[in-house]
This record gives structure tokens, C-alpha cells and sequence, in this order.
């Protein structure tokens, strides 16, 4: 079983506290269908555990296959730079079907974000700094698809319906004496 190679800190997109007993690590792609389908399950999990699990979003872009996977999450992360990462993270999971600059104009808009400020992030490259830095640090720790997930720093590679995800979860919070 492979291990997370960098470890959760306050420079994560963290939901959560960070030192919850459950820390539940994605790797993943917005044009990833399957990344699009495990969001409601994790909601669902946050909701049932609340304040015992954290949960972390890293960009791993898979540019071969997702030719928007890489601008969205520079959107993403122009959003998070002006404090509405997870707002945006979720409109963009929410219209992953149609991933491209007029969405990204429309969901911008929606959020109250610039298009000027997102071209100047981009001209700037720091989005792509961290995106880079997230999709390196998967790479190191084994990643090679999305989703990935490492709960707790070990990777998980069982299924991710809730029932699966929750039953995992919750003997991680008795091992741990929650």
C-alpha cells in the first residue's frame, strides 16, 4: 500500500479541521466522470461524521485524456485565491460535462470573479505552480488515475460508494479511539 508523500497542512484546500481523526485525501480531475461521481459521497460522509473527518482536494489534472482538466483547475485556483475554492469546486464538478472558457466566463460571473483577474492568475502562473506542486506530490505518493484517495495517509483503493467509504471510516474512528 502506497503512502501519501506529502502530508496534510493549513496550504491544502481543507475542509474540516486539520487535525480531525479521518483525513480523506483526493486526487483528482475535473473532467474525471468518476470524480464527478464520488462528490456527492463525500458530502454525504462529511455530513454523517461532521467534525471527526477532514477532507482535502489536490489537482491531478490528467491532460492526455481531459483537455479541460488542467484550465479548470486553474480556475478553481484563481477562485480559491480570492477565498472561493470550494464554491467553485463544486460548480465545476457540477458542469463538468461542459468544460470550457464560456463556462469557466459563466461560473466565474456567478462566483463574482473577474475574467481579467483569472487571466492575469494565469499570466502569472501561481495556479499552475500549484497545480504542478499537487499533481508532483501525487506522482511521488503512487498516484497514476483519478480518483485516488489516502485516508488518513495510506491509499485507498477499495470501492467508494458510501456504504464502503463509511464502514472504512468509521473502524478508522474506533482504531483511534473516537
Amino acid at each position: 500500500m502506497s503512502k501519501l508523500s506529502i502530508g496534510v497542512s493549513k496550504h491544502d484546500h481543507l475542509q474540516g479541521k486539520l487535525n480531525a481523526a479521518c483525513s480523506l485525501v483526493e486526487y483528482g480531475d475535473y473532467e474525471c466522470p468518476s470524480c464527478g461521481e464520488v462528490q456527492p459521497t463525500i458530502r454525504s460522509l462529511q455530513a454523517h461524521l461532521g467534525n471527526r473527518m477532514s477532507f482535502v482536494f489536490r489537482n491531478f489534472p490528467l491532460r492526455e485524456i481531459h483537455p479541460w482538466a488542467e484550465p479548470a483547475a486553474e480556475v478553481a485556483e484563481f477562485a480559491g485565491s480570492q477565498g472561493k475554492f470550494w464554491e467553485m469546486h463544486d460548480l465545476l464538478f457540477a458542469n463538468q460535462e461542459s468544460l470550457d472558457e464560456s463556462t469557466f466566463h459563466a461560473l466565474l460571473e456567478k462566483l463574482g470573479l473577474t475574467d481579467s483577474g483569472l487571466q492575469l492568475a494565469r499570466s502569472s502562473g501561481t495556479a499552475k505552480e500549484r497545480i504542478d506542486a499537487d499533481f508532483t506530490g501525487g506522482i511521488r505518493s503512487g498516484v497514476n488515475g483519478t480518483p485516488t484517495f489516502f485516508l488518513n495517509g495510506d491509499r485507498y483503493d477499495g470501492p467508494t460508494n458510501y456504504e464502503s467509504l463509511v464502514t472504512l471510516m468509521e473502524q478508522v474512528l474506533i482504531s483511534n479511539g473516537d
